[in-house]
């Protein structure tokens, strides 16, 4: 089995973790290949080189599996690199909350011998796809957890006028509009007190930012809409940022943000629901009175 592994370059602490990853996989017998800047993150700072068939350079590359060794950040850029390839990815949690990477240092041993009998289930997880106006976007134009337009500075708040369909929905007057998959619900949508919505839910989740109006609330619409967006900025200015990576645009853009055509693979434990998930993470239904 040819495994590619992306992983975080800020764990100095985890290494004893990485280190036991890599020795299961050669235990395993696999053709492990490395992200370089990873590669170099191991043997320049952690003085660790494990042997390789080979470096992973750019976004064109040939595994049968990916192991996104961090947190859910070093999992969305994994995901970026894997762009519309059908390669499914793995999230080892080696970062904080974990909720696309879930499988925690405890479970490793298990996770990576059930990889290897295939015995496992995938869950396709649907993207967002963002268009520009004047082709203005030039980096990956896909997100998994969210598309969110935000004004630029710590001031004035920016208005977004927003249409489904062709269909005029609102002016938003905020601090800024998440567009958000199921995935994305619980991410940063949820932290401006959007809903959670479960992974194989056919919706889509739109949530203003500190609304400067407090009847501005969630709203959940189908995946097949098609959001249309034009932006008024005091300073002609705003950022749109797609799973955390931003560019700033002037404000005579027009943005459109669909589902994209492709849908990322994630690999899923037997056992682990996203039920389980929300308990695990959110601590549904724990009492903190008990010790």
């Amino acid at each position: 089995m040819k495994i590619g592994i992306f992983g975080s370059e800020y764990q100095d602490n985890k290494q004893i973790i990485i280190r036991r990853i890599f020795d299961l996989l050669l235990a395993h017998e696999a053709d492990i290949y490395v992200d370089r800047s990873f590669y170099e993150y191991l043997t320049n700072k952690l003085l660790f080189s494990p042997p390789v068939h080979g470096i992973i350079d750019g976004d064109d590359f040939q595994v049968d599996v990916v192991l996104s060794l961090g947190g859910d950040g070093t999992f969305l850029r994994s995901v970026a690199r894997i762009n519309k390839q059908e390669i499914p990815i793995l999230g080892i949690n080696t970062g904080r909350l974990g909720f696309l990477a879930d499988i925690g240092h405890n479970e490793i041993e298990d996770t990576l011998a059930e990889l290897f009998k295939n015995y496992y289930r995938i869950e396709e997880r649907t993207q967002l796809r963002l268009v520009t106006s004047q082709h203005r976007y030039k980096g990956y134009n896909y997100a998994l957890n969210e598309v969110a337009i935000l004004k630029q500075d710590s001031s004035s708040m920016i208005t977004i006028h927003t249409s489904i369909d062709e269909q005029y929905l609102a002016s938003y007057q905020a601090d800024g509009l998440i567009i958000a998959t199921p995935t994305g619900s619980t991410a940063y949508s949820l932290s401006v007190n959007g809903p959670i919505i479960t992974p194989q839910s056919t919706s889509l989740v739109i949530t203003p930012v500190a609304p400067h109006s407090l009847n501005m609330r969630p709203l959940v619409i189908p995946d097949k809409s098609i959001l249309t967006l034009d932006i008024e900025s005091r300073n002609d200015f705003f950022l749109v940022a797609l799973d955390g990576r931003s560019e700033v645009f002037p404000a005579n853009i027009s943005l459109t943000v669909s589902k994209a055509e492709h849908t990322t693979r994630v690999i899923k434990r037997h056992g682990h629901t996203f039920y389980k998930t929300l308990r695990d993470k959110l601590m549904w239904g724990a009492d903190i009175r008990e010790s």
